[in-house]
């Protein structure tokens, strides 16, 4: 055995020893001002890292002697590093959540590469906000309304695999026709916004949120919604056609139904499987309070960042939702979905 090899080994029974030994303390005692891990699969500005960041400011008044969460950005691979450095590398004692992709689940279920977990062994923590998403154009695009997107090819930034900037513009391409060209390798939302600023691209996919802080140039004609990847009409895009109105069977309806079902876990938070059960009912508990704490909504509401809350309930019953569907329609969607081939 290699002196690496030793190394490895004796690490391994150092953290198994010091987690067996800390099983007899409960999630009180052991929370109590312990400096927790907060990891996040996207880089830093990204919707995502904005909430995982808001939420660990008023999560550690909900714990015990106020710990520490540091913030620590894993974003390689639109976020597939970090869910499985959660399912695999981080301790299972407690002292690290994870804050993973909302695409995750389904993606599991059709057995994306180089993904190594089982979405039905992470403990579900909940999640914050109910995202719509929308693909705009800006104002040079050969595109102006959804039936242009039959008939003329646009230019949409994606980040890559795993992200919505590609899920949504190739499967309703592979689903019903549209002629969306990826351009990918942008490291955010915020890029891909720059970008069709710059002229580089002439769309983007993402979630209404991600465009927010842009609002400025919708209203000033420089960007247009023109589609919601959505069956419910979305408050912030009145009026706006749904894809799902351009589905010519309900097989079609049923592929997207399944692929953009991700909407509903928010912007999710995980421990890894195995953690003592008292200890995720803990976080979860804790979660929910922060969430629901008045200074939080104000400061989600002035950063006009959603932070509506998603019970961890609910993801788990979503999670068994997608590992029940038929292997008949996975293998269909595994034809549709990027990079599943």
């Amino acid at each position: 055995m290699s002196a690496l090899a030793y190394r490895l080994v004796a690490v391994t029974t150092l953290v198994f020893g010091l987690s067996g030994g800390a099983q007899a303390q409960s999630a009180q005692e052991f929370y109590k001002g312990r400096q927790l891990t907060l990891v996040v699969g996207y880089e830093v500005g990204n919707d995502y890292d904005i909430g995982a960041r808001l939420l660990a400011k008023y999560l550690t008044k909900q714990l015990p002697g106020q710990p520490t969460i540091v913030v620590q950005n894993m974003p390689q691979a639109a976020a597939l590093a970090s869910a499985n450095f959660i399912y695999v590398r981080a301790p299972r004692d407690g002292s690290v959540l994870g804050s993973i992709s909302r695409n995750l689940a389904s993606q599991a279920v059709m057995k994306l590469p180089n993904i190594e977990a089982d979405a039905r062994r992470y403990n579900w923590l909940g999640g914050t906000s109910f995202p719509g998403r929308i693909c705009a154009v800006t104002a040079e695009a050969p595109v102006k309304s959804i039936e242009d997107l039959f008939k003329q090819e646009v230019l949409v930034g994606s980040v890559g695999v795993g992200s919505s900037t590609s899920i949504v513009p190739t499967v309703i391409n592979k689903v019903v026709g549209t002629k969306f060209h990826l351009v990918e390798g942008y490291r955010g939302a915020g890029d891909i916004i720059l970008a069709m600023q710059r002229g580089e691209v002439q769309a983007g996919c993402m979630s209404y949120g991600q465009f927010r802080s842009h609002e400025n140039l919708f209203k000033e004609g420089k960007f247009k919604i023109i589609l919601r990847a959505e069956e419910s009409e979305m408050a912030q895009a009145p009026g706006v056609p749904s894809i799902f109105d351009y589905a010519k069977t309900e097989e079609q309806r049923q592929l997207m139904r399944f692929i953009f079902s991700s909407t509903e876990f928010g912007r999710p938070y995980i421990f890894p499987p195995d953690v003592p059960k008292d200890r995720v009912q803990f976080m979860r508990e804790a979660i929910a309070r922060a969430v629901k704490d008045p200074e939080l909504l104000a400061e989600a509401a002035k950063g006009k960042l959603d932070m509506t809350y998603r019970p961890p309930e609910n993801l788990e019953k979503l999670v068994s939702q997608l590992y029940a569907t038929p292997p008949a329609l996975i293998e269909q969607l595994k034809s549709i979905s990027p990079n599943l081939r």
